[in-house]
């Protein structure tokens, strides 16, 4: 599902239960704060962790979310479609 999300590029996870992704933003610092600052889609926004902080460089992981399914799978498919709505929302 991530991957078919516009600008999204998501390896597929060999045997964890997390991915990292890059996504089409500048910092997902900033897009991570956004999401749980302002963004809503019927009353649900989703939370991700910025992936710099799991680089001795932060810079490597500017554009990359690191995203744990260990939900529902109706859960993760829901997610997935709030981060597709806000990336077309998302201005920075």
């Amino acid at each position: 599902l991530l991957n078919d999300i516009p600008g999204v590029i998501c390896p597929k996870p060999k045997g964890a239960f997390y991915c990292v992704a890059e996504l089409p933003v500048d910092d997902t610092d900033d897009f991570a704060q956004w999401l749980l600052e302002e963004f809503s889609h019927e009353n649900e926004t989703v939370m991700l962790a910025p992936a710099g902080g799991f680089y001795s460089d932060p810079k490597l992981g500017k554009k990359q979310v690191r995203l744990a399914y260990v939900l529902k799978e109706e859960d993760l498919r829901r997610s997935a479609e709030l981060l597709k709505i806000a990336l077309t929302q998302y201005k920075k």
